[in-house]
């Protein structure tokens, strides 16, 4: 049975989407208004600013685009292997990217407190953003991974049955 890797993407991200709509406007009295409070274009810039020029760099970038074919093209075994650590070292630098980011707004906002305390709660609002949306790339990118290894074990499974 194939299974669509981008439909299940899809659905993933409907669902995180819907759970997100469902915290936000039961839990805070604006509702739908405080959805604003999480977009910071700076913080998402950042993180894709390390992560696709690194894995260009690092020469991952074909691997990582192939693995949202897994399941709908075939691959031999190698080419798993490579997608799947494609996908590990996005996974990677999605995390130490969105570290970078907080880690570099908390200084900024350290340097400016004393000027206004009274910014410090929005403005470590804001620095936890990029930790917000490496948790959403990375919650996209797990059934990247685990589709490849789910692939690669069946290979391996047929390549014994075949032997």
């Amino acid at each position: 049975m194939k299974k669509n890797i981008r439909l299940i993407l899809l659905l993933e991200l409907l669902l995180f989407i819907v759970v997100f709509l469902v915290l936000v406007t039961n839990i805070t009295p604006r509702g739908l208004h405080n959805i604003s409070n999480f977009i910071d274009i700076p913080s998402f810039l950042i993180i894709m600013l390390i992560l696709i020029p690194g894995l260009i760099i690092m020469g991952e970038w074909k691997d990582f685009i192939k693995s949202f074919s897994v399941g709908i093209k075939d691959f031999n075994l190698l080419e798993l292997k490579n997608i799947i650590l494609a996908v590990d070292a996005a996974q990677k630098l999605t995390i130490y990217a969105a570290l970078f980011s907080i880690i570099s707004s908390a200084i900024i906002i350290l340097i400016k407190l004393s000027t206004n305390s009274q910014l410090i709660g929005p403005n470590l609002a804001v620095c936890f953003l990029s930790g917000f949306y490496a948790i959403i790339i990375e919650f996209l990118l797990l059934p990247l991974r685990l589709n490849a290894e789910r692939k690669m074990n069946e290979e391996m499974d047929f390549e014994d049955e075949s032997i």
